[in-house]
């Protein structure tokens, strides 16, 4: 067992699926199997997710939105999200918990840190919602939190595609895939994986981000098992 407790961030866009806005229900059930596959194998997961599906703050923004109010109505979209993840996973046959970094009772648990905890060590999901609660804060700063919050041995970012490439391999054909990364060349060559908070609070803490494809199925087991896919951010740099 490489990784005993991952924190797996997925973003909003994710859920759509082939769609164009919204929660697609088969992307859902995909992932929720997959998910399935490595709690049954005893890893202890939480899971970190995005709300641009429904509604991005920044974007909101740049539309004479206020940017408090965005990014506020961004984590609302993270919670709607948190509930419709929780929702396939426990129709998958696993329990979970959804914990929030804003306050709403009737439909979920507020965050703290040794409920979490706790309920990771009875095997349930751990989804976390809105963020980290605070304006100006991306969920990739939020998944890197709570991920150190809890002591999760490494953060797995679930994209579409699998790893991190020299440029945007959906536009450039000559894209070169990187198998390893230091923290530093993350940051100085600005590769947009993940903002510059997140890599830089994974740097002070030492905690491992590996970016790779998690719409082909049967990857999620693989990274977790230690398997060399996908891209590894870490202070040491692999040849």
């Amino acid at each position: 067992m490489a990784y005993k407790r991952i924190l797996l961030k997925l973003s909003g866009e994710a859920l759509m699926g082939e769609r164009q806005h919204g929660i697609d229900p088969k992307r859902l059930s995909e992932y929720a199997q997959e998910i399935k596959t490595i709690v049954n194998q005893g890893y202890e997961v939480a899971i970190v997710i995005g709300g641009g599906n429904i509604f991005r703050g920044v974007a909101g923004a740049s539309n004479g939105i206020d940017r408090v109010q965005g990014d506020y109505m961004g984590m609302l979209a993270t919670a709607i999200n948190g509930l419709a993840l929780q929702s396939a996973i426990e129709a998958a046959g696993i329990k979970t918990r959804l914990l929030t970094a804003i306050k709403m009772e009737q439909v979920a648990e507020p965050f703290i840190k040794r409920r979490a905890v706790r309920h990771l060590e009875k095997g349930r999901v751990v989804i976390f919602g809105c963020g980290t609660g605070n304006p100006y804060f991306t969920t990739d700063t939020a998944a890197v939190l709570r991920a150190i919050e809890i002591n999760a041995n490494v953060i797995l970012k679930g994209t579409r595609v699998d790893g991190i490439y020299t440029s945007d391999p959906e536009k450039n054909k000559d894209a070169v895939k990187l198998d390893t990364l230091t923290y530093e060349d993350a940051i100085n060559k600005g590769f947009k994986i993940m903002d510059l908070t997140a890599f830089t609070l994974s740097q002070e803490n030492n905690l491992p981000i590996i970016v790779f494809d998690m719409n082909t199925k049967g990857n999620l087991e693989k990274v977790v098992s230690g398997e060399n896919i996908g891209t590894k951010v870490d202070k040491v740099k692999i040849n």
